[in-house]
């Protein structure tokens, strides 16, 4: 269904999406002149602004397969139209990827989650995206289909600057994918804000894997300290292979601090996010290590 229309602050064709098949026909013909509209939280803002004109807005909430999330023996798969809110409230992830359903549930407000999805949250590429940290610690991978076929890009080819993907112009982000966490694996994430559901002025991610007492495998990652969301693989080395203790976890989250570089802007300075990098790196790496089933 397609139908002319003026609203907001210039003019498009808005195209209602049927099949997966007919947005990838539509952007393979209209390009960078087509935006994709699910929640709409960002997009309507910045198209109110002026920051972004597009000629084609293409709708895809009623596209079936785009709006779910699947458990499976190799992982979890959700689709990239999925709402923040059924995220939020799906019970595997809740039990079973605690820093994913952390950040969702950090997000705005009921109403927003409500209408936000998952793949605009990551598309928008901000390098404070709550749910970017969560998917790069579970190694998570996205795929992107186009008419001439579909692509898996790991989440941490994704992002490329402020603003910027790897995702083409005729290219539609339909899933994310999340392997099996396993036993002996722990979680979590924490963010700061100026208020509870305010956009970060920083946040992390840990997710990390016990044998015992020994840490066998580590990620960490952090928001909002660099132009797009990074591994802090420094931290990692630390704990990965070792015994943990109180001692070698304030070790990590020192290596952690020291290795992000961020800047100062309109939501926090750079001292502040250098300072308390390292207070919420070790708070959430004890946290993964208790959800783990170790003791410290």
């Amino acid at each position: 269904m397609a139908t002319d229309t003026r609203v907001l602050a210039a003019e498009f064709q808005y195209l209602e999406a049927r099949s997966t098949g007919e947005v990838l026909t539509w952007l393979a013909e209209y390009g960078p002149r087509a935006k994709i509209l699910a929640g709409g939280t960002d997009l309507l803002i910045r198209m109110k602004t002026g920051a972004v004109q597009p000629g084609y807005l293409i709708y895809i909430k009623k596209v079936a397969g785009l709006s779910n999330i699947q458990a499976g023996e190799t992982g979890l798969s959700i689709g990239a139209a999925t709402s923040l809110r059924e995220i939020e409230g799906d019970a595997t992830v809740k039990t079973s990827y605690s820093a994913l359903h952390e950040a969702v549930r950090s997000m705005a407000a009921t109403s927003i989650r409500n209408m936000g999805t998952i793949g605009g949250n990551l598309v928008n590429a901000s390098p404070a995206a709550d749910t970017a940290p969560p998917l790069l610690v579970y190694d998570a991978s996205l795929k992107l289909d186009c008419l001439g076929g579909a692509r898996w890009v790991p989440v941490d080819e994704f992002f490329l600057g402020p603003g910027k993907t790897c995702l083409t112009p005729q290219e539609l982000l339909t899933e994310i994918s999340i392997p099996f966490q396993g036993p002996g694996s722990g979680s979590s994430f924490l963010k700061l804000g100026r208020v509870a559901i305010d956009i970060a002025k920083i946040n992390v991610a840990v997710s990390l894997q016990r044998s015992g007492s020994n840490c066998t495998s580590c990620r960490i990652a952090f928001g909002s300290v660099a132009p797009r969301p990074i591994r802090v693989r420094e931290a990692e080395a630390v704990l990965t292979g070792k015994i943990i203790s109180d001692d070698l976890v304030e070790a990590a989250a020192r290596a952690g601090a020291a290795a992000i570089r961020p800047i100062s802007d309109n939501r926090s300075t750079r001292e502040y996010r250098s300072k308390v990098s390292r207070v919420i790196l070790a708070e959430a790496l004890r946290a993964a290590w208790e959800r783990s089933g170790g003791v410290l």
